[in-house]
């Protein structure tokens, strides 16, 4: 888009008026701004208000967005369009986790916790490793801001039929000591098929009262809809989800629930069982699942009772997901959708190995998802198949009603 007559007699004028960094500032984020435009223009095949039959797709607003240069922030906006997505090629994607990955290394240096690997980091940062407290508070200072805001942002602008719970864990300084902190993460589907990071929280343990607590915060913050929540089998989160998540089915992640039966199970064995379970997952009805879990119970209880027993007990929560679109059954049967996201945190976190504090360790992990979530929320794919997700709320029925059997077997206080 090349700029009129006024807005360089404009630009020209503040240009006079600026220091030299200023200057250097304001002619930055102008150049970058009309890079981005023209590369916009190009991508959707025609300008601002031109007709051409190139066109493929049209304007909707900008989003804006906030780059850090030598020459300081610049405000961009990013061009929006009405149908697919757009996101200049000039600018860096993870800008953020870079940033929050600085500032923990700096932090955990002045605190004095660095090792020489974490040393050689800061050296390979370019930075002097005589950086001040000072520094460091006001690096963290500029990233805690927006960090917090994306975890504490409302989720009640869409329902979220299916959420996903799991947790990692990473070691800090607490109390003087290193310790194994729990970093419990939530995601959820959208009622329209998307995906979006919901929430994260950092703690001591996976007890019932961490779980309630973030889950109610959840709640809080307007999450809504939730027809079934996908988890891991851990007592204080499985509680946890039937006392808060009223209305929502549970369904226990088929994965981890092979990993325990592998625990009593000899090695040799593994094979064979796993596969006569995963036929349990095979069916292709409600009912077929149900029924198939018996036949699979009493077959493999001959060999070992121990499994048997253990596929009773879990039967209505390792068959929850069988009550929702078939269309859907392979992404809600486990918490998989979570593993690429423990990989990026662990991956990040695994640079720092033990962090100084757990607000240090909050801001990585909180960086590392917001950039997630953007990229779902500029790039957005389709996570489950378009028009499959009208199956789950009926129009006439209530929000707060049940929409799908509970499993969770949960009472109201």
């Amino acid at each position: 888009m090349a700029l009129s007559q006024s807005d360089l007699l404009r630009l020209l004028e503040s240009l006079r008026s600026a220091d030299g960094l200023e200057l250097v500032r304001s002619v930055a984020e102008r150049m970058l701004q009309e890079l981005i435009e023209a590369e916009a223009a190009a991508r959707i095949g025609a300008g601002w208000n031109e007709h051409t039959e190139t066109r493929t797709a049209f304007r909707n607003g900008h989003r804006e967005k906030t780059v850090t240069t030598q020459a300081g922030d610049l405000d961009l906006a990013i061009p929006k369009l009405r149908t697919g997505s757009f996101f200049p090629s000039l600018l860096e994607r993870r800008r953020r986790i870079d940033q929050a990955l600085y500032a923990v290394i700096m932090e955990a240096y002045v605190h004095g916790v660095s090792t020489r690997a974490v040393d050689d980091l800061v050296k390979a940062l370019g930075t002097d490793t005589g950086i001040s407290k000072s520094e460091v508070s006001r690096i963290c200072g500029e990233l805690d801001k927006p960090l917090s805001a994306f975890r504490t942002r409302p989720l009640d602008h869409v329902r979220f039929p299916y959420i996903y719970l799991d947790a990692t864990y990473c070691k800090a300084r607490v109390n003087h000591q290193i310790v194994s902190q729990a970093v419990v993460i939530a995601t959820g589907i959208t009622e329209d098929g998307g995906r979006e990071v919901l929430g994260l929280m950092v703690g001591d343990s996976e007890t019932e009262a961490f779980w309630s607590e973030f889950l109610r915060s959840l709640r809080e913050r307007g999450l809504t809809g939730v027809r079934l929540v996908i988890a891991d089998h851990h007592s204080g989160l499985v509680k946890a989800i039937r006392k808060i998540m009223l209305g929502a089915a549970y369904q226990r992640c088929r994965v981890h629930f092979l990993r325990s039966v592998f625990a009593v199970i000899p090695k040799d064995a593994a094979e064979m069982v796993a596969a006569t379970i995963r036929t349990i997952f095979a069916q292709p009805s409600q009912a077929a699942v149900r029924a198939q879990l018996d036949t699979v119970a009493e077959m493999l209880g001959k060999q070992f009772p121990k499994v048997k027993a253990m596929l009773l007990e879990a039967k209505d929560d390792l068959t929850a997901f069988a009550a929702f679109p078939d269309r859907h059954w392979k992404k809600i049967q486990s918490t998989n959708p979570l593993e690429r996201i423990n990989r990026e945190v662990k991956r990040r976190t695994d640079v720092v190995q033990v962090f100084p504090n757990d607000a240090a360790l909050l801001r990585l992990v909180t960086a590392v998802l917001f950039e997630m979530h953007d990229e779902w929320i500029a790039f957005p794919r389709r996570y489950l198949p378009d028009g499959s997700m009208d199956e789950i709320y009926a129009a006439a029925r209530p929000d707060s009603a049940l929409a799908l059997p509970n499993t969770t077997n949960a009472t109201t206080d």
